[in-house]
C-alpha cells in the first residue's frame, strides 16, 4: 500500500482516571482523535501499526490504580490510550526488521492505528496459516504464560497431579492441555456449570469443579485429589491458595502466575497456611513472561506443531469493535467470558 500523504482518523480508548474497586465502563471512553498521517516520521526507526485484535487480560486491571511502589509493569496514565497486547499489520515502517505488510503481535495501544516508536517488543508472525487472533492468546502472551508457568517453573514428570485455578481461561485451558500431553492428571476450577463443562469435554481435563458451589474448598480438593497435589498453577490467590497449601504433596510446585481474586481489593487478603510451603518442603514462585522471550521461539514451534497435530484446542470469545473493548475487559472480573477475551478492531 502506498500511504503517501494518506490521513484517517483514529479511534482510541482512553482511561478517564485511576480507579478504586472494580473497574465499570464509564470509567473509559471512547474518543475520536484528529487525523493521523498513516506515515512514520522521517528520521525515527518507529512502526506504525493498523491494529486488527486487542487481548483483555486480567493484569491491566492493576494498571488502573496509582502505585506508590513500582511494579512490574507501570500504571497507565489517565487521559491517555489504554495500552494491552494485540496483533496488528505493519502500515508504515522504518525499522531494519521490519516492512510494510508484516503481521506482528506485541505491545500496542488500544486504539485503530499506533505509533510504536520502540519496536523492538513486536514480534513478527511466522505462522499466518491458523487464526492470528490466536496471537492474543494462543500463541501470544497468554499462552507463552502458560508455557513457560508450566514447563519452565513447574517442570512437570508424566503422573504427577496437577491443579490450575481459573481453568477455562486464557492460560489455564491451554495448560491443562499441557499437563495431559505430559502425562498428568489435571483438574480444573471454574466459576459456573457451564465452563466445567468445557474443562472436562472440550479441553480434556481429568475432572473440574465450580468453585462457586463449593462451601468448603480444602474439602473440594481432597475430593479430586486424595493424594494430594504436585503442581499448582496459581491464578487466583486468596482463599482457593490458602486452600491448596493443605493439600500439596512433598517438594510440590506452585507457578504463581496471577492472583484475580485481589486485584479489586483495596485491601488483599492474608494466607494464613504458609507454614505448609516448610513442612512439605514446597517451592512456590513468582514469574513474569516478559523475562522468558528468548524462549518464545521454543513455545511456538512446540505450540503450532501440536495444533496442526489437532492436540490442542483453543476457546476464543471475540468482541466486535472498539466500542465493545470496555465491556470486554470488565467482563473478565465478573466472569464473564467463555474463553480468551478479545477485541476485534479490524479484519485483515
Amino acid at each position: 500500500m502506498a500511504n503517501g500523504e494518506a490521513e484517517v482518523r483514529n479511534k482510541k480508548v482512553l482511561l478517564k482516571h485511576f480507579i478504586t474497586g472494580f473497574p465499570r465502563e464509564s470509567d473509559m471512553e471512547l474518543v475520536e482523535s484528529d487525523t493521523v498521517r498513516l506515515k512514520v516520521p522521517e528520521g525515527s526507526t518507529a512502526v506504525l501499526l493498523k491494529n486488527l485484535y486487542l487481548s483483555c487480560d486480567p493484569y491491566m486491571r492493576f494498571r488502573m490504580s496509582k502505585h506508590v511502589e513500582p511494579s512490574f509493569v507501570p500504571d497507565f496514565t489517565p487521559g491517555e490510550v489504554i495500552s494491552g497486547s494485540g496483533v496488528g499489520k505493519v502500515v508504515d515502517s522504518k525499522h531494519p526488521d521490519f516492512k510494510e505488510g508484516d503481521y506482528v503481535w506485541g505491545m500496542t495501544g488500544w486504539e485503530e492505528y499506533s505509533l510504536i516508536t520502540s519496536p523492538e517488543g513486536l514480534v513478527k508472525i511466522k505462522y499466518i496459516d491458523v487464526p492470528l487472533s490466536y496471537y492474543t492468546g494462543l500463541l501470544g502472551m497468554p499462552g507463552f504464560t502458560a508455557y513457560i508457568g508450566f514447563f519452565e517453573i513447574c517442570k512437570p514428570k508424566q503422573g504427577e497431579f496437577v491443579f490450575i485455578s481459573a481453568a477455562s481461561g486464557a492460560v489455564g485451558q491451554l495448560v491443562g492441555q499441557y499437563a495431559k500431553l505430559t502425562g498428568c492428571y489435571v483438574v480444573g476450577s471454574a466459576g459456573s456449570d457451564e465452563k466445567v463443562s468445557l474443562l472436562k469435554h472440550k479441553f480434556g481435563f481429568d475432572d473440574a469443579f465450580n468453585y462457586k458451589k463449593e462451601n468448603d474448598l480444602d474439602a473440594a480438593l481432597k475430593r479430586c485429589f486424595p493424594e494430594g497435589i504436585d503442581i499448582y498453577f496459581e491464578n487466583v490467590g486468596g482463599a482457593m491458595l490458602d486452600a491448596v497449601l493443605l493439600n500439596m504433596r512433598l517438594h510440590g510446585r506452585i507457578s504463581a502466575c496471577g492472583m484475580i481474586s485481589q486485584y479489586n481489593l483495596e485491601e488483599h487478603e492474608g494466607v494464613r497456611n504458609l507454614l505448609s510451603i516448610l513442612a512439605k518442603r514446597i517451592r512456590m514462585e513468582g514469574f513474569v513472561v516478559f523475562d522468558h522471550y528468548h524462549n518464545y521461539s521454543e513455545f511456538v514451534e512446540y505450540t503450532v506443531s501440536r495444533l496442526k497435530e489437532g492436540k490442542i484446542t483453543y476457546l476464543e470469545d471475540v468482541a466486535e469493535g472498539l466500542e465493545k473493548a470496555s465491556g470486554a475487559l470488565i467482563g473478565l472480573f465478573y466472569g464473564r467470558n467463555l474463553g480468551k477475551q478479545l477485541v476485534v478492531v479490524a479484519r485483515q
